[in-house]
C-alpha cells in the first residue's frame, strides 16, 4: 500500500517518547572535577551512576539531554546473544567467542536488574530476541548460529515459526533464552532519573567542543565553559571521532530508520501466530527487525545503512520518505494480511559501528578511557561495560567481561565493506536472495492459512534446547 510518507510524522528525536521538560543546566564558567563522563546514553548514563556510588567525584556532559542519541532511537531489544553473524565472529575471533556469549548473557541479566531494582517503567517483558529466517537458506544459517552459541555456552531455542512463536511468514529460527524487548525511551528517561537522583552532577545542552592535556588535567571545552578533570570516559557512540584524543578508527557513523504503523487490532496480530510476542531479527546482511509494542502497533526498521562520512555529524536530521516507503513496502511484503495498515510515524539516528563488529574498550594513557558496545548487540551491553569501567577507575582491576573486549593498544583494523558502494553491494544482494528465495510466496501462504486458522500453538515439548 502507497501513501504519502511526506506526510507522516518524521521525527528528528524518536517516536518512543516526549523530550523531558526539565532540562539540566548547561556549563557556565569552570568546573572541576576528578572524572568527566561525555555522553548521555545509556552506557554514559550507567558509568556516572557508578562512579558516583562508589563516592567518585564525577561530572557527565552531554550535548543534548540524557538518552537524545541512538540510547531513545533503537528498536527496544535486549539481547542474550552477541549480534551479528556468530560464523564470522567465531571466523575472525573464535579466542573472544565463548567471552562474547558470556559477556552478551551477563549484560542482559545486568540491565534487566537494573529495571527491576529501579522500578523502571518501561514496558518491558522478558520474552526473547528471536533470529527469524524468512528461507530454508536461512534456516541454515540460523542452525549454524545456534550450535555457534550452545558451543560457548549460550541459551536459546531453535524451532519452526510455530515451535518458537514467530510469524508464520518465517520459516522459523532461534529464540534466545534470555534479554526482551521494551520502550527504550521510557527506559533511557528512568536511568535518567537514576542519574539525577544520585550525586553526579549533570550538565545538558553541554557540547564538547575540544578535548586536550594540559598540565597532567583533561581540559573539555563547552560553548559555556570549560570542565577540568583527572580522568574522562568517552562514552560517545557514534559521535566518538569528533575529537583528537580519540583513538583513530574505533568506530564509524551510520544512519539507521526506525518506522511504527497505527494502532493494528490485537486479533489481527494474534492471527499472525505470534504466541511469544518476542522481537524477530531476520537473517539479511543487514537485518531487518519487527516487534509489536505495548499499544498494539509494529515497529520495525533498518534494511539500509546510510554511512556517515565527516564530523560534525548532521544535526536534526529527519529520516527520508523514500527509505521509510521502502521499510513499510518490506513490511506489507513480510506480512501481507496487514497490508491495509499504515505507518503512521518515523525516526532515525546515528550509531557507532566498529571495524570488529563486536564491542570494544579501552584507555589511551592513564586518563582517558573508552568503549563502544552496541553495533547491534542489543541495548544492554553500553551499560553493562560503563559500569564495570567504573569499577576499573575505581578499584584498578578489569572484571573478565570487560577483559574480552579490552583493547591493550588502540588500534583498529580498517573497515570492510563499509563505504558508500560496500553498503550498496550489501543492499543489493539482500534483495537479489529476497527475489529468489521464495519468502514472498511463503509469506502469503503464512497469510492464507491465518485466515483459515491453520496455526499449531506453542508447547514445551516442541521446541529443542540450546
Amino acid at each position: 500500500m502507497k501513501q504519502d510518507m511526506s506526510k507522516i510524522k518524521l521525527h528528528t528525536f524518536s517516536g518512543w517518547i516526549d523530550p523531558p521538560t526539565d532540562l539540566q543546566p548547561a556549563v557556565s564558567g569552570e568546573v572541576t572535577c576528578d572524572v568527566a563522563v561525555i555522553g548521555g546514553g545509556v552506557g554514559g548514563m550507567a558509568t556516572a551512576t557508578r562512579l558516583a556510588d562508589r563516592g567518585r567525584d564525577v561530572v557527565l556532559l552531554e550535548a543534548e539531554f540524557c538518552g537524545y542519541g541512538s540510547s531513545s532511537r533503537n528498536g527496544g531489544h535486549i539481547s542474550g546473544a552477541p549480534g551479528g553473524d556468530l560464523r564470522m565472529l567465531k571466523l575472525f575471533y573464535p579466542k573472544l567467542m565463548k567471552g562474547m556469549v558470556v559477556l552478551a548473557d551477563r549484560a542482559a541479566e545486568y540491565l534487566q536488574a537494573q529495571i527491576k531494582d529501579h522500578r523502571i517503567d518501561c514496558d518491558y517483558v522478558p520474552n526473547g530476541l528471536s533470529f527469524g529466517a524468512i528461507s530454508p537458506i536461512q534456516m541454515l544459517r540460523v542452525k549454524a548460529c545456534a550450535k555457534i552459541l550452545r558451543d560457548a555456552g549460550g541459551r536459546g531455542q531453535v524451532g519452526t515459526a510455530e515451535e518458537i512463536g514467530i510469524p508464520r511468514a518465517f520459516v522459523g529460527g532461534m529464540r534466545e533464552g534470555v534479554g526482551g524487548m521494551l520502550n527504550p525511551g521510557k527506559l533511557c528517561r528512568g536511568l535518567r532519573g537514576v542519574l539525577l537522583a544520585g550525586s553526579a552532577r549533570v550538565y545538558e545542552q553541554s557540547k564538547v567542543t575540544d578535548m586536550r592535556r594540559e598540565s597532567g588535567k583533561i581540559v573539555i571545552t563547552t560553548p559555556g565553559g570549560a570542565v577540568i578533570a583527572n580522568k574522562v570516559v568517552l562514552s560517545t557512540n557514534a559521535y566518538s571521532g569528533e575529537w583528537d584524543i580519540t583513538p583513530k578508527g574505533l568506530s564509524i557513523p551510520a544512519w539507521i530508520i526506525e518506522v511504527e504503523t497505527e494502532p493494528i487490532d490485537p486479533a489481527r496480530i494474534e492471527a499472525l501466530g505470534w504466541t511469544s510476542r518476542s522481537g524477530v531479527l531476520s537473517q539479511h546482511q543487514i537485518m531487518e527487525h519487527f516487534r509489536v509494542t505495548e499499544r498494539n502497533t509494529m515497529v520495525f526498521g533498518v534494511r539500509r545503512l546510510e554511512r556517515g562520512t565527516s564530523y560534525p555529524l548532521p544535526e536534526n536530521k529527519a529520516p527520508d520518505p523514500g527509505l521509510v516507503q521502502e521499510l513499510a513496502d518490506a513490511f506489507h511484503t513480510r506480512f501481507p494480511s496487514l497490508a491495509d495498515v499504515r505507518v503512521a510515524q518515523a525516526w532515525g539516528g546515528w550509531i557507532a559501528i566498529t571495524s570488529s563488529w563486536v564491542s570494544v574498550a579501552g584507555q589511551t594513557g592513564d586518563d582517558v578511557y573508552y568503549s563502544c558496545c552496541c553495533n547491534g548487540h542489543g541495548l544492554a551491553q553500553a551499560p553493562y561495560i560503563g559500569s564495570l569501567i567504573a569499577d576499573y577507575i575505581v578499584d584498578g582491576k578489569r572484571h573478565e567481561d570487560l577483559q574480552t573486549i579490552w583493547k591493550d593498544e588502540p588500534k583498529f583494523p580498517p573497515f570492510m565493506m563499509m563505504g558508500r558502494a560496500g553498503l550498496r553491494t550489501v543492499w543489493v544482494l539482500d534483495r537479489i536472495c529476497d527475489a529468489f528465495n521464495g519468502n514472498k510466496r511463503r509469506a502469503q501462504r503464512g497469510a492464507a492459512s491465518a485466515e483459515r486458522g491453520e496455526f499449531i500453538p506453542i508447547t514445551e515439548g516442541q521446541v529443542q534446547l540450546l
